[in-house]
């Protein structure tokens, strides 16, 4: 079973600019560790300390967001496409 990950261009300094890696993982947990095996740079960026996932982090399976998916628990199914998107603030008024 393969799903893709998508890396946005916010994230990409910290995978060498890949943009994209196809993975066998079956779950968000698992999704983590092959991320934090390849780019352990990109972890603190999707993971708090207690190891949940970031608040400003969305994700996306198929263009559903996970957590109405079932969050965690969700299992990946083959061809999934994944997305990881960062909340970006700041600039000026």
């Amino acid at each position: 079973m393969a799903i893709t990950v998508q890396i946005p261009t916010a994230l990409r300094r910290h995978t060498a600019g890949e943009s994209s890696i196809a993975c066998a993982a079956t779950n968000l947990g698992e999704l983590f560790c092959v991320l934090d095996e390849k780019f352990p740079e990109l972890k603190p960026h999707l993971r708090d300390e207690a190891g949940q996932v970031r608040r400003f982090l969305n994700i996306y399976v198929n263009d559903e967001d996970i957590r109405f998916l079932g969050g965690p628990t969700y299992t990946f199914s083959d061809g999934d496409e994944v997305l990881l998107v960062p909340s970006i603030a700041g600039g000026t008024i």
